[in-house]
């Protein structure tokens, strides 16, 4: 039973990935349709994010009251809603409406999995599954949406597409409801031996979560993360262009080496934690992290800065996956779920809020800062990882 529903729980990654990117890969055909303004679409990217924050901050109360099993399956069943009603959209401002429903189904979902993941199961499963998310996200624009790009109005058979697919799976979930709770009474554990666990879980019962030490210095991490990984995907191709003189398809594909080195690096993680804790991948992920993106800056030639984006992707890899499974371990499993629902929220709003900020700075100074910025925030992250890891082993030493 236990097997299944983690079956169940990649098939539900994979489809996570699928809606994330389809917005960019199909925004050509639909600004053309209703009208708008390119600018339109990042005013529609915001409110997804923004329904994915306030989704992410409730999601620890919803998943109290109503089980993991059943949040999971609303949120699927909302997810799916909102892509049908994107498909036959007759405005830009339904669309926008869709897209509220579209943040709040992503948002509750991603967060019950993820803390039911790093409570229920080991950490090579927490990086597999997050690769499978990557999966999704590639299979959405280039195989789904890609098939629909020709003739009019198309892009709304790629929404379809993948509304039929969350559809199916929300049917799935529905079936397995009963699953959930077997597998909580018999589960495989997710704080593995490689996991740094604490003993002081009954004095921080009534404590509330934000309260908790080191709670804030693991959102500021994430806030970091999540805002540095989006940034190089973003803004990576426009900084091959401008200062290294790339020509577009070839920066496109270049930045296409850093989201494989981020997916597939996932995926070798998973091993990998058989044999290092959470806590040094998370620590020789942000090294890596930063050794790539000083490649970024040093004058040297133009073929070192795909070494440096792979080795970035790379580096990124196991960090993400590694502190979500470290959430019950470091704050324990009273508070976690609320917890986790906060670092997903400060991660999107990171995700959201940082690459433009980039991208408003560089408008009145050069893209060249590009680098930089990533050095910065790398080193930002890494800083208040540290200091967290210490805090948290200083706790540990006073309840041992």
């Amino acid at each position: 039973m236990t097997l299944l529903l983690l079956l169940i729980i990649y098939l539900a990654f994979i489809s996570l990935g699928l809606p994330d990117s389809l917005l960019g890969a199909a925004w050509p055909l639909m600004q053309k349709d209703f009208g708008v303004p390119l600018e339109t679409a990042g005013i529609l990217f915001m409110t997804i994010a923004g329904g994915t924050i306030v989704s992410s901050i409730v999601s620890g109360k919803v998943i109290k009251r109503f089980g993991t099993g059943k949040v999971t399956f609303f949120s699927g069943l909302l997810t799916a809603s909102a892509l049908l009603g994107m498909y036959v959209a007759p405005s830009i401002i339904w669309m926008g409406v869709w897209s509220i429903l579209l943040g709040f189904g992503a948002g509750a979902v991603d967060t019950a999995l993820n803390n039911y993941v790093a409570n229920h199961y080991k950490a090579h499963h927490m990086s597999w599954l997050h690769s499978f998310w990557g999966v999704g996200a590639t299979l959405g624009p280039v195989i789904i949406m890609a098939g629909f790009m020709l003739g009019d109005g198309a892009w709304r058979n790629g929404y379809l597409t993948i509304a039929i697919i969350q559809f199916i799976l929300a049917a799935i979930l529905l079936i397995s409801l009963p699953l959930w709770n077997n597998a909580s009474n018999n589960r495989e554990g997710g704080l593995s031996e490689n996991t740094e666990t604490l003993d002081d879980e009954p004095s921080r019962e009534h404590t509330k979560p934000l309260h908790i030490k080191g709670v804030k210095l693991s959102l500021l991490t994430f806030l970091f993360y999540c805002g540095v990984e989006t940034t190089v995907g973003l803004w990576g191709s426009s900084y091959l262009v401008n200062v290294k003189e790339l020509s577009a398809a070839t920066a496109a594909q270049w930045v296409s080496f850093y989201w494989g080195g981020l997916t597939i690096g996932r995926f070798l993680t998973g091993f990998v934690t058989f044999k290092m804790s959470n806590t040094m991948l998370i620590r020789l992920g942000q090294i890596i992290a930063l050794v790539g993106a000083a490649l970024l800056i040093l004058p040297l030639p133009t073929t070192v800065s795909l070494v440096g984006f792979i080795m970035v992707g790379f580096g990124f890899a196991p960090i993400y996956p590694s502190m979500l499974h470290e959430t019950p371990a470091r704050f324990g499993k009273t508070h976690s779920q609320t917890i986790m629902g906060y670092q997903m929220a400060v991660a999107y709003t990171g995700g959201t809020f940082i690459p433009p900020t980039l991208g408003l700075i560089a408008s009145h100074t050069t893209i060249g800062i590009f680098p930089f910025f990533i050095v910065i925030f790398i080193i930002g992250m890494l800083l208040s990882s540290e200091r967290l890891i210490a805090l948290l082993r200083k706790r540990a030493s006073v309840f041992n």
